[in-house]
């Protein structure tokens, strides 16, 4: 009986563990491309923004754009109930796209004007472009602002080797540019105004909803087992 109340406890502990060990994941602000997010192409990605706090709601998104890598494209698709404006800055270097030399671009991205409540997250998709070829990231640094006058700055950049920051920046991965015959390249594209918002959840999230479930059955099962032995046994000394 010992062994099958030590399993069950196991089993609860591995369960709780998991979801502890996941749930940062969830928390953070974050960005994930709706498609291939190809180097010298154009990409529409999602910044998604859970609500953090269970007393206040989150009415402001602020994203910054890399300086070091500017992007001469950006188009906001609308999100029902905020507003978006679109800050340009001048380029100390200007930027040829399509054979047109661009003096300025996108510094940051502001949101306002909605609310995302406790418990809820929300979706900001934008239409950027052209993506660099000569890194394989880009960190875009945003902050948050809630109705209580809180604000989160998720600004902190990740460094190799080194513990994940308790704020960290979104940072979007770049793939290999596509070549000629398989998709269309950085000189002909055009980003699309009339993009979906289709709900993409990151790789990451799915793992860890996936290892929570997992961790929660585990811990269910172990419970049940737990209590059916006891059963059987009190059953048998009747």
């Amino acid at each position: 009986m010992n062994s099958v109340r030590r399993f069950a406890v196991a089993g609860s502990v591995a369960a709780a563990t998991v979801l502890l060990a996941t749930a940062p994941a969830f928390a953070h602000v974050s960005v994930q491309p709706q498609g291939p997010a190809a180097k010298g192409g154009y990409a529409t990605v999602n910044f998604k923004v859970p609500n953090e706090r269970d007393d206040a709601s989150t009415t402001q998104l602020e994203v910054n754009f890399p300086t070091d890598h500017p992007l001469a494209s950006v188009m906001p698709q609308p999100v029902p109930g905020w507003t978006a404006k679109v800050t340009k800055s001048k380029l100390a270097k200007p930027l040829t796209v399509h054979g047109k030399q661009i003096n300025e671009a996108v510094s940051k991205v502001t949101w306002t004007g909605g609310k995302i409540g406790p418990g809820e997250f929300q979706q900001f998709p934008l239409s950027i472009g052209a993506l660099p070829t000569d890194t394989d990231e880009l960190v875009f640094k945003a902050i948050q602002t809630y109705d209580n006058k809180e604000v989160v700055r998720w600004i902190e950049e990740e460094k190799e080797g080194a513990a994940e920051p308790e704020n960290p920046a979104p940072v979007l991965a770049l793939t290999a540019a596509a070549d000629d015959h398989h998709a269309t390249s950085a000189s002909d594209s055009k980003p699309s105004a009339t993009a979906t918002t289709a709900s993409s959840e990151s790789s990451s999230d799915n793992t860890a909803r996936v290892l929570g479930i997992a961790g929660i059955v585990v811990g269910i099962a172990g419970v049940a087992f737990g209590v059916l032995a006891g059963r059987r046994r009190s059953s048998s000394n009747a």
